[in-house]
């Protein structure tokens, strides 16, 4: 009889399921597969891992630490492994970054995997953070996410 034994991390009860956690980035992956009709599911979750390490550059304070524990174990490593940057990029700039890591990539094609990849992260970590997400970063990542950009009020 196999079982797979919970490991320690900083989940609400302290505890986490390793087969959970697979199956929470194997989630993730699928859905940024079909939101972004990639043939294969590698490429699904090379461009996952391409946009969230990004990401994790842009997001700080308390935001950083909400998204990476909302996030599967494997997804939040990509977000936390990143040293934040002092100004986060603009969204064309962020668009730009992916396509400069991403073989072949086009600036439509790079816009095109960072929405697929941003805009499967709301119904796994919720408005609310998605909402503070946005607040944080500068203008035009709504777009990216798959929300209305209806610009910011001051």
């Amino acid at each position: 009889m196999s079982t797979t034994m919970p490991e320690r991390d900083s989940t609400e009860d302290g505890l986490r399921s390793t087969a959970a956690d697979h199956s929470g980035w194997s989630r993730l992956v699928e859905s940024v597969r079909e939101s972004g009709q990639y043939a294969t599911r590698p490429e699904a979750e090379r461009v996952t891992r391409i946009v969230l390490s990004l990401l994790g550059g842009q997001v700080v304070g308390d935001e950083r630490v909400a998204l990476a524990g909302a996030l599967p174990e494997e997804a939040a490593r990509l977000v936390a492994g990143q040293i934040p940057l002092a100004q986060p990029l603009t969204a064309p700039r962020f668009v730009d970054s992916v396509a400069a890591r991403v073989e072949g990539a086009t600036p439509a094609t790079a816009r095109w995997d960072v929405s697929s990849v941003l805009s499967s992260l709301p119904p796994l970590i919720g408005n609310g953070l998605t909402g503070r997400l946005l607040a944080a970063l500068p203008p035009g990542y709504a777009l990216l996410f798959g929300r209305a950009d209806l610009g910011r009020r001051t």
